[in-house]
Protein backbone atom coordinates (compact mmCIF):
# COMPACT_ATOMS: atom_id res chain seq x y z
CA UNK A 1 0.00 0.00 0.00
CA UNK A 2 1.73 3.25 -1.17
CA UNK A 3 1.30 6.29 0.93
CA UNK A 4 -1.85 8.98 -0.31
CA UNK A 5 -1.10 11.97 -3.06
CA UNK A 6 -1.43 14.19 0.06
CA UNK A 7 0.65 12.55 2.21
CA UNK A 8 3.17 12.42 -0.55
CA UNK A 9 3.08 15.93 -1.32
CA UNK A 10 3.21 17.39 1.72
CA UNK A 11 6.30 15.78 2.91
CA UNK A 12 7.70 16.21 0.05
CA UNK A 13 7.32 19.80 0.34
CA UNK A 14 8.38 19.84 3.96
CA UNK A 15 11.66 17.69 3.18
CA UNK A 16 12.39 19.97 0.31
CA UNK A 17 12.33 23.22 1.88
CA UNK A 18 14.12 21.50 5.40
CA UNK A 19 16.84 20.40 3.32
CA UNK A 20 17.42 23.69 1.20
CA UNK A 21 17.32 25.30 4.82
CA UNK A 22 21.70 26.31 5.93
CA UNK A 23 23.01 23.55 8.37
CA UNK A 24 25.77 21.26 8.69
CA UNK A 25 25.52 19.01 5.87
CA UNK A 26 24.81 21.26 3.14
CA UNK A 27 27.21 24.23 3.55
CA UNK A 28 30.20 21.49 3.50
CA UNK A 29 28.52 20.05 0.14
CA UNK A 30 28.89 23.71 -1.31
CA UNK A 31 32.54 24.34 0.85
CA UNK A 32 34.09 20.95 -0.91
CA UNK A 33 32.26 21.65 -3.51
CA UNK A 34 33.87 25.19 -4.32
CA UNK A 35 37.24 23.88 -3.03
CA UNK A 36 37.07 20.48 -4.88
CA UNK A 37 35.05 20.45 -7.63
CA UNK A 38 31.69 19.93 -8.48
CA UNK A 39 32.05 16.16 -8.62
CA UNK A 40 33.95 15.78 -5.20
CA UNK A 41 30.75 18.15 -3.68
CA UNK A 42 28.27 15.75 -5.40
CA UNK A 43 30.01 12.29 -4.28
CA UNK A 44 30.24 13.60 -0.47
CA UNK A 45 26.13 15.38 -0.79
CA UNK A 46 25.37 11.74 -1.98
CA UNK A 47 27.25 9.65 0.73
CA UNK A 48 25.17 12.65 3.04
CA UNK A 49 21.85 11.99 1.72
CA UNK A 50 22.10 7.92 1.72
CA UNK A 51 23.33 8.14 5.17
CA UNK A 52 19.38 8.82 5.95
CA UNK A 53 18.83 5.35 5.08
CA UNK A 54 20.05 4.17 8.36
CA UNK A 55 17.90 6.56 10.57
CA UNK A 56 15.09 5.25 7.80
CA UNK A 57 15.44 1.86 9.19
CA UNK A 58 15.77 2.94 12.79
CA UNK A 59 12.44 4.71 12.52
CA UNK A 60 10.99 2.04 10.78
CA UNK A 61 11.57 -0.63 13.61
CA UNK A 62 11.34 2.00 16.19
CA UNK A 63 7.70 3.18 15.24
CA UNK A 64 6.44 -0.37 14.26
CA UNK A 65 7.26 -1.43 18.07
CA UNK A 66 5.49 1.20 19.37
CA UNK A 67 2.40 0.45 17.58
CA UNK A 68 3.05 -3.27 17.61
CA UNK A 69 3.20 -2.62 21.77
CA UNK A 70 0.67 0.43 22.53
CA UNK A 71 -1.22 2.92 20.17
CA UNK A 72 -0.39 5.21 23.22
CA UNK A 73 3.36 4.96 23.18
CA UNK A 74 3.01 5.55 19.68
CA UNK A 75 -0.09 9.07 20.20
CA UNK A 76 2.92 9.97 23.17
CA UNK A 77 5.67 9.27 20.92
CA UNK A 78 4.17 12.06 18.24
CA UNK A 79 3.35 14.26 21.26
CA UNK A 80 6.69 14.36 22.09
CA UNK A 81 8.18 14.80 18.42
CA UNK A 82 5.93 17.36 18.16
CA UNK A 83 7.15 19.80 20.87
CA UNK A 84 10.40 18.81 19.59
CA UNK A 85 9.67 20.23 15.96
CA UNK A 86 8.27 23.40 17.91
CA UNK A 87 11.50 23.44 19.77
CA UNK A 88 13.41 22.96 16.56
CA UNK A 89 11.59 25.64 14.67
CA UNK A 90 11.36 28.75 17.26
CA UNK A 91 15.52 27.98 17.28
CA UNK A 92 15.02 28.16 13.28
CA UNK A 93 12.68 31.78 14.05
CA UNK A 94 15.13 33.20 16.45
CA UNK A 95 18.24 32.57 14.06
CA UNK A 96 19.98 35.68 12.58
CA UNK A 97 21.17 34.08 9.64
CA UNK A 98 24.62 35.15 8.35
CA UNK A 99 25.25 31.45 6.97
CA UNK A 100 28.81 31.76 4.73
CA UNK A 101 30.19 28.86 2.44
CA UNK A 102 33.93 28.99 2.59
CA UNK A 103 36.21 26.86 0.48
CA UNK A 104 36.76 23.87 2.90
CA UNK A 105 40.57 23.46 2.58
CA UNK A 106 40.21 19.21 2.75
CA UNK A 107 43.34 16.92 1.84
CA UNK A 108 43.49 15.45 -1.56
CA UNK A 109 40.63 12.20 -0.93
CA UNK A 110 39.30 9.74 -3.96
CA UNK A 111 35.74 10.06 -4.90
CA UNK A 112 35.06 6.51 -2.22
CA UNK A 113 36.56 8.32 0.63
CA UNK A 114 34.58 11.51 0.43
CA UNK A 115 31.42 9.68 -0.56
CA UNK A 116 32.53 7.34 2.96
CA UNK A 117 32.76 10.42 5.02
CA UNK A 118 29.11 11.93 3.85
CA UNK A 119 27.65 8.57 4.79
CA UNK A 120 29.06 8.37 7.88
CA UNK A 121 28.58 11.42 9.27
CA UNK A 122 25.19 11.41 8.84
CA UNK A 123 24.75 7.71 9.91
CA UNK A 124 26.25 8.09 13.45
CA UNK A 125 24.83 12.00 13.95
CA UNK A 126 22.51 11.55 16.99
CA UNK A 127 20.52 14.52 16.17
CA UNK A 128 19.32 12.97 12.45
CA UNK A 129 18.26 10.06 14.82
CA UNK A 130 16.21 12.49 16.92
CA UNK A 131 15.31 14.47 14.04
CA UNK A 132 13.93 11.47 12.43
CA UNK A 133 11.85 9.86 14.81
CA UNK A 134 9.98 12.94 15.67
CA UNK A 135 9.25 14.13 12.01
CA UNK A 136 8.53 11.09 9.86
CA UNK A 137 5.37 10.04 12.40
CA UNK A 138 3.78 13.68 11.98
CA UNK A 139 3.18 12.13 8.64
CA UNK A 140 2.00 8.24 9.11
CA UNK A 141 -1.90 8.08 9.08
CA UNK A 142 -1.95 4.75 11.78
CA UNK A 143 -6.04 4.48 10.54
CA UNK A 144 -4.62 3.40 7.37
CA UNK A 145 -2.64 0.69 8.71
CA UNK A 146 1.14 -0.78 7.52
CA UNK A 147 2.56 2.10 9.72
CA UNK A 148 6.05 0.29 9.15
CA UNK A 149 5.60 0.94 5.18
CA UNK A 150 4.52 3.85 5.72
CA UNK A 151 7.62 5.28 7.35
CA UNK A 152 10.04 3.55 5.76
CA UNK A 153 8.00 5.14 2.34
CA UNK A 154 8.53 8.24 4.03
CA UNK A 155 12.03 8.01 4.51
CA UNK A 156 13.17 6.95 0.92
CA UNK A 157 11.17 9.90 -0.16
CA UNK A 158 13.03 11.95 2.26
CA UNK A 159 16.75 10.45 0.97
CA UNK A 160 15.98 10.83 -2.59
CA UNK A 161 15.35 14.16 -1.99
CA UNK A 162 18.43 14.55 -0.52
CA UNK A 163 20.26 12.85 -3.04
CA UNK A 164 18.95 15.03 -5.68
CA UNK A 165 19.10 18.64 -3.61
CA UNK A 166 22.17 17.56 -2.51
CA UNK A 167 23.66 16.71 -5.94
CA UNK A 168 22.19 19.71 -7.08
CA UNK A 169 23.80 21.77 -4.52
CA UNK A 170 27.45 19.89 -5.22
CA UNK A 171 26.80 20.51 -9.03
CA UNK A 172 26.10 24.32 -8.90
CA UNK A 173 28.48 24.79 -5.49
CA UNK A 174 30.11 27.82 -6.99
CA UNK A 175 27.49 29.43 -7.61
CA UNK A 176 25.21 28.57 -5.16
CA UNK A 177 27.93 29.45 -2.33
CA UNK A 178 29.31 33.22 -4.04
CA UNK A 179 25.14 33.87 -4.57
CA UNK A 180 24.86 32.86 -0.59
CA UNK A 181 27.95 34.88 0.15
CA UNK A 182 26.57 38.06 -1.04
CA UNK A 183 23.19 37.43 0.20
CA UNK A 184 23.75 36.53 3.42
CA UNK A 185 19.84 37.10 4.49
CA UNK A 186 18.63 34.21 2.10
CA UNK A 187 19.51 32.20 4.83
CA UNK A 188 17.71 33.75 7.65
CA UNK A 189 14.42 33.59 5.15
CA UNK A 190 15.28 29.84 4.50
CA UNK A 191 15.43 29.40 8.21
CA UNK A 192 12.19 31.47 8.61
CA UNK A 193 10.57 29.17 6.46
CA UNK A 194 11.85 25.92 7.45
CA UNK A 195 10.74 27.15 11.35
CA UNK A 196 7.85 28.03 10.62
CA UNK A 197 7.05 24.31 8.89
CA UNK A 198 8.50 22.76 11.70
CA UNK A 199 6.09 24.83 14.51
CA UNK A 200 3.27 24.18 12.00
CA UNK A 201 3.87 20.27 12.11
CA UNK A 202 4.46 20.27 16.06
CA UNK A 203 1.22 22.73 16.88
CA UNK A 204 -0.99 20.43 15.13
CA UNK A 205 0.35 17.44 16.74
CA UNK A 206 0.50 18.93 20.12
CA UNK A 207 -3.65 20.24 19.50
CA UNK A 208 -4.74 17.73 17.22
CA UNK A 209 -5.71 14.70 19.90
Amino acid sequence: MLISPEQFLGFLAAALLITASPGPDNLMVLGIGMSRGRRQGMVFGLGCALGCLTHTLLATLGVSALIAASPLAFSVLKLCGGLYLVWLGVCALRSRGGARVDGVAVPDESLARLFAKGLFANSVNPKVVLFFLSFLPQFVVAEQGHVSWQTAQLGLIFTAQGCVLFGLLGYFSGAVGKWINVNPRAGLWLDRVAGTIFVGLGVRLIVAR
